[in-house]
Order: structure tokens, then sequence, then C-alpha cells
């Protein structure tokens, strides 16, 4: 596993948290062996996608919690989403959606409260009908949702087993909905450029761990769209 020595000597502690907080130039890190990991290949012969459009909510990209960075990508994730309704790739959301007795409230305040606006996708990838959307009160689109039934629902009943994701944040929800969805069996591919955090320092430290633990295949929408 590749080791980061960030080095302090001679930098000036502002400028060096301005870095960190995605507030000044990021260095090139790689925190792990980038050769350490393969592409998906296990579904290799009977690809099924399903793409996974996480917390591109109201509050998540304009409002209570917003991440300015999100904006630019947002026209990316709209052409993954053509494409997907286009190729009849099953296309789920899965949304925030809390309550005041949600333990993660404790942690961000109120946002992406259920019923609200800010609970609603941004109206620029606004879901049609046959779209699915997923309730979820915490960072795994998994965890107490019927993410997996309706994944295994597509396909005519046999289930997709790869797993696109598009969306907010690739060190959280991004992250954990990952690392459940490898628990579960299913193989990952991150859009690149249709993923982003806070910070561009999270952001790549974010995709770095997708790819090193859980195999998570890291390519632009561009190439995405011409596996369909």
């Amino acid at each position: 596993m590749g080791i980061i020595k960030i080095m302090l000597a001679g930098v000036p502690t502002r400028q060096f948290l301005a870095r960190i907080h995605g507030k000044g130039p990021v260095e090139r890190i790689n925190l792990y062996d980038p050769g350490a990991s393969v592409a998906p290949h296990v579904y290799v012969k009977d690809r099924r996608y399903a793409v996974l459009i996480v917390d591109m909510l109201n509050d998540f990209v304009y409002g209570k919690i917003k991440c300015d960075r999100a904006v630019p990508m947002i026209p990316r994730s709209g052409n993954l989403i053509d494409a997907a309704r286009s190729s009849g790739v099953p296309l789920l959301y899965a949304n925030d959606s809390h309550t005041r007795k949600d333990f993660e409230i404790e942690r961000w305040g109120e946002h992406a409260m259920r019923g609200s606006r800010g609970a609603r996708v941004i109206s620029e990838l606004r879901p049609r009908k046959r779209d699915v959307q997923i309730p979820k009160t915490t960072y795994s689109s998994f965890f107490d949702t019927r993410l997996e039934r309706e994944l295994k629902r597509s396909h005519d009943g046999k289930g997709a087993n790869t797993l696109i994701l598009s969306g907010l944040h690739t060190d959280c929800c991004v992250r954990h909905t990952t690392a459940d969805a490898f628990f579960r069996g299913y193989e990952t591919i991150i859009a690149e450029d249709a993923v982003n955090s806070f910070t561009e320092l999270q952001y790549r430290t974010g995709l770095q761990y997708l790819k090193f633990w859980y195999l998570a295949d890291i390519l632009p929408t561009k190439k995405i769209v011409r596996l369909f």
C-alpha cells in the first residue's frame, strides 16, 4: 500500500489548511497503490447494469448543506440519466428523506426533511414516472431501504449485478453505498465526473478508497454510456 508523507516544513499552517479544506491547490496524492485493484470482471459475460443517482437533492446542491462543486457535474449526471433511459437500463434515485427522529440529524442538523422541497431531486435531474425513487435515512442507500429488492426485480427478474453510481458525496453516501454493494456481491462503477464532495481532497481520496477497497471501476460518463 502506498504511504503519503505530507511535508509541512516550509509550508505556513494557514496555507496547508487552505489546501486541506479545498481553498487552494491540491497536490497529486495517492493514498493507495493504484496497481493493487482490478476493474470489475466477475460478471463480464453477463453484465446487467443499473444506474443509481445518490442525493442529488435541493438541500445538497443548493440548500442547507449545499455542495457548490456539485453544480458543474449536473449536465454529466443528466447525460448518464438520459443514456440509461434510452437504453432501458434501470434508473434509481436514492434520496435522503429524514424525520426529526433520525440519528443522522445529530450530525448534520435538519436537512432533506421528508416532504420538504429540500428533499426533492433537483429539477434538472427530475425523475420520471418509470424511474424508482428510494427514500433513505442515512448514508448507505442499502441500509433499511428497498434498494436491493428493486435491483433484484430488474432485468425481468434476473436482477442487476453491476451498479453505476453518480451523485453526492464521494467520501460519504457514495462510499457507504458502494461498501454495501460490495458486501452484497454487486460490482460497481463510479462516474468519475458525476460524483463529488465538499473539497477536492475529499473527492480524490474518496475515489481512491472506493477503487482500492471495493474494486470499483472509476470511469468518465462518456465511457460509461458506451457500455449500455
